[in-house]
């Protein structure tokens, strides 16, 4: 069966989906994304991404083409129609079709709105078993990277030296500090205990993982510490790890060819791992709002 997706309104089999050539999404970049992960056929910590899709879409002043329980509506209806069990939800809003040209189109000109599915094995990644090994690149990116724009050729640079290393992710770097991943956000633990990312600002995206993980860091009563760090400091840290949608908690045990602690994945990163998937577990059982 064909894959299902969502185009402007209508779902519609993969091979009849079509986008125009004047997509502003397509000739400028000029739109945001969201990813959400879904976890037994149930979206994990969705509110707090749509929140941040709707926040991004007013930073760039896209207006904003569904209500939030629409949104979530609609994403539902995608996962049922797909049969997703686990995996991702990709949501894509442009500023809309209009003749190329720089400024914004005018204001009856629709938005652009694309989703669709992906299947992926979060929770039994063998990944998180072994630890996943990173290298260090320059941060090219534009300086507003706490909106979650389309415009990712800087990521794809990072991630695709990452793959030609045969690594799993490329952490960012900025005078000497981590920014973030090419798709994740950064910690690292010292070896007193202090779990340390670096805090939010025009720097990075607010990374919803980050937030929900840093939340269960609290409630566990262990210390957080929202500062930069260096990649030495990194390479000196007790454990690392890093968050997203699609890989929840991913302990680092590499970076640049050289071990993180032992070069396995530490027990602080395996809790928080832990953690987190009770936790979303729990959200799609019903046990939790």
């Amino acid at each position: 069966m064909s894959r299902i997706v969502f185009v402007n309104g209508e779902f519609v089999p993969y091979e009849e989906a079509r986008i125009s050539i004047m997509d502003r999404g397509f000739l400028f970049g000029d739109g945001i994304y969201e990813v959400a992960a879904v976890l037994g056929g149930r979206l994990v910590d969705n509110d707090a991404h749509l929140a941040r899709l709707v926040r991004c879409l007013g930073e760039i002043g896209i207006e904003n083409p569904y209500p939030v329980a629409e949104w979530a509506q609609l994403e539902e209806e995608l996962v049922k129609r797909n049969g997703l069990v686990e995996g991702l939800v990709y949501m894509e809003v442009t500023r809309g079709v209009w003749e190329r040209d720089f400024p914004f189109p005018p204001a009856d000109v629709k938005p652009t709105v694309v989703m669709f599915t992906q299947e992926k094995s979060i929770t039994g990644s063998k990944l998180a078993e072994t630890g996943a090994k990173v290298i260090t690149v320059p941060d090219l990116r534009w300086k507003r990277r706490d909106i979650k724009s389309v415009a990712l050729l800087a990521q794809v640079l990072a991630k695709q030296e990452a793959a030609k290393a045969g690594v799993s992710e490329a952490w960012m770097v900025e005078d000497g500090y981590v920014t973030e991943g090419g798709s994740s956000t950064a910690f690292i633990i010292t070896k007193d205990g202090r779990i340390v990312t670096r805090p939010l600002s025009n720097a990075i995206l607010p990374g919803i993982t980050r937030q929900a993980v840093m939340h269960l860091a609290e409630e566990q009563g262990l210390t957080l510490e929202e500062r930069l760090f260096t990649v030495e400091e990194a390479l000196d840290a007790a454990e690392a790890f890093y968050t997203s949608a699609s890989a929840f908690v991913m302990p680092t045990v590499e970076m640049d060819g050289k071990p993180i602690a032992d070069g396995k994945p530490g027990p602080l990163t395996r809790r928080l791992r832990a953690l987190y998937l009770d936790m979303a577990q729990a959200t799609n059982s019903g046990k939790m709002g």
